[in-house]
C-alpha cells in the first residue's frame, strides 16, 4: 500500500472527510448540533449511540445525502456539495440502511451499476463485479431477481455493489443489521481489509461488541452531539455506556480478541 499523505504539521494523515461545525434540522427539529470531526484514510471508524442519537443523520450528511443546515462537509478539502454526481461516485461509496429496488434487476445488474462512473474497460468491469460478488458471498445469486432475495441476501448484494465501486471512502449504514453471525463477521472483516488497503471506512453500528472488535476508532453520539471519540478501550467504559444507553453494563476484556466486551447486567435500570 502506498504511503498516506501527511498533514502539514506532521502530526498525522490528512483527513479525507470532515464534518465542519455541522448541524442538521429536519421537520423543525435540530437532529445534530454543531458536530466537527475528521475521518482519515487507513482508519475504520464506527458511529454508535442509542436510538435518536443522530448517528444516521451525521452519516447521511457525510455521504452528501442530506445538506447541513449550518456548517459543511469537506471531501478532500472541498465542499462535498460542489461535486457532481459522477465525480462523487468515484470518491465515496454508500451502503444505505434501507435498500429498496422497485424493478426486476438481477443481482449482477445491481452490482454492475457501481461501475457506471468508471472509465475502465467492460472486461475489467466484469471482473471487478464478479470479484465483488464473490467477496460478499452472493456470486451464486448473480442471476437472481433482487426482488426475490431475503433481507440478508439483499444487504450482501448491496455490499457487493459498494465493493465494486472501488472508492477511497466507504460509508456503511448498519451493514450487519439483517445478517446472520457468519455474514456479520464477513462484512466487517472485509471492511477492515479495505482499511488495510488505505480506504477511509465509516460504519454505523448498533452492536457495541462488533464495534469494539473491528474499529480503530469509535465515535459515540447522544442527543445530536459527540460525547466520546477514541479507541474502543477509551470509549467503551462501563460508566459511560451505562449512562448513555440507560442500561447497566459491565465491560470486560474479550478472552480471545483482547478488545472490550460489553455485557448487560441485572442491576436496577438507569432512569
Amino acid at each position: 500500500m502506498a504511503a498516506l499523505p501527511s498533514s502539514e504539521d506532521g502530526t498525522g494523515v490528512i483527513p479525507v472527510l470532515k464534518a465542519d461545525n455541522v448541524s442538521v434540522t429536519l421537520g423543525g427539529n435540530r437532529i445534530i448540533h454543531e458536530v466537527t470531526t475528521e475521518l482519515r484514510r487507513g482508519e475504520l471508524t464506527t458511529l454508535i449511540g442509542p436510538n435518536g442519537a443522530g448517528k444516521s443523520t451525521l452519516f447521511a450528511a457525510l455521504a452528501a445525502d442530506i445538506e447541513p443546515s449550518t456548517g459543511r462537509v469537506l471531501l478532500n478539502g472541498c465542499d462535498i456539495r460542489s461535486f457532481k454526481p459522477g465525480a462523487l461516485a468515484l470518491e465515496r461509496a454508500v451502503l444505505p440502511q434501507d435498500q429498496v429496488v422497485r424493478f426486476s434487476y438481477s443481482v449482477e445488474e445491481i452490482v454492475g451499476l457501481a461501475r457506471l462512473s468508471h472509465n475502465t474497460s467492460p472486461v475489467r468491469d466484469t471482473e471487478i463485479v464478479s470479484e465483488s460478488m464473490d467477496r460478499a458471498e452472493v456470486g451464486h445469486l448473480r442471476c437472481r431477481d433482487v426482488q426475490t432475495l431475503s433481507g440478508g441476501e439483499m444487504s450482501r448484494s448491496g455490499f457487493a455493489r459498494v465493493l465494486a465501486q472501488t472508492t477511497p471512502v466507504i460509508l456503511l449504514d448498519e451493514p450487519t443489521a439483517a445478517l446472520d453471525l457468519r455474514h456479520q463477521e464477513l462484512v466487517l472483516r472485509t471492511a477492515r481489509r479495505l482499511r488495510d488497503d488505505g480506504a477511509c471506512v465509516v460504519i454505523v453500528l448498533h452492536d457495541l461488541n462488533l464495534a469494539a472488535a473491528y474499529s480503530d476508532r469509535v465515535i459515540m453520539m447522544a442527543d445530536g452531539a459527540i460525547v466520546a471519540d477514541g479507541s474502543p478501550a477509551e470509549v467503551f467504559t462501563a460508566e459511560r455506556v451505562s449512562e448513555i444507553y440507560r442500561q447497566p453494563v459491565m465491560v470486560i476484556k474479550h478472552p480471545e480478541r483482547g478488545c472490550p466486551l460489553v455485557l448487560s447486567t441485572d442491576r436496577a435500570r438507569i432512569d
